[in-house]
């Protein structure tokens, strides 16, 4: 996906992979209309993103840059797990997708998913799965995903 303009065709919004300049440009504040995102040195991100790097296609974050502000407006990522099930197969799973508040309704994450979804299949994953609120439901359910049993999490801090 390259520059794709939005619904009202005033700004062009652009679907690439994460990058190290984007700390600047409103990355982690932009996590921190999701969940909890404690400010990051520009050491710690560049630590965190090479680490990343290593990783390679296996955990692919990408954002969505509003070009004209130079700002990131949505982001997601996706990693790949191997498993010994269904031949050794591969799983997607998506997290930490969000939708800048000025900016949403715009489709744009629906781009998001659609990008890392994509991204999985093209990984080899027989399935991509994500965890997600009942209040956004409807939303994964327009980007093709169906409910499928429950989630249960430990907190350990």
């Amino acid at each position: 996906m390259q520059s794709n303009r939005n619904t009202t065709g005033e700004e062009n919004y652009r679907v690439r992979n994460l990058e190290i300049a984007d700390k600047n440009k409103g990355f982690t504040e932009l996590l921190q209309q999701l969940t909890v995102c404690d400010s990051v040195s520009d050491d710690e991100f560049q630590k965190r993103f090479e680490e990343l790097r290593l990783y390679g296609d296996e955990h692919l974050i990408c954002v969505i840059e509003d070009i004209s502000s130079s700002k990131i407006v949505a982001t997601g990522s996706v990693f790949i797990e191997k498993k010994f099930i269904r031949n050794c197969g591969k799983v997607g799973h998506i997290e930490d997708v969000v939708v800048d508040t000025s900016t949403r309704g715009m489709q744009l994450g629906k781009k998001v998913v659609g990008f890392l979804a994509d991204h999985a299949q093209s990984m080899g994953c027989y399935k991509v799965i994500l965890d997600c609120s009942s209040d956004n439901k409807a939303f994964y359910e327009k980007c093709g995903f169906k409910e499928k049993e429950i989630q249960m999490v430990k907190y350990f801090i």
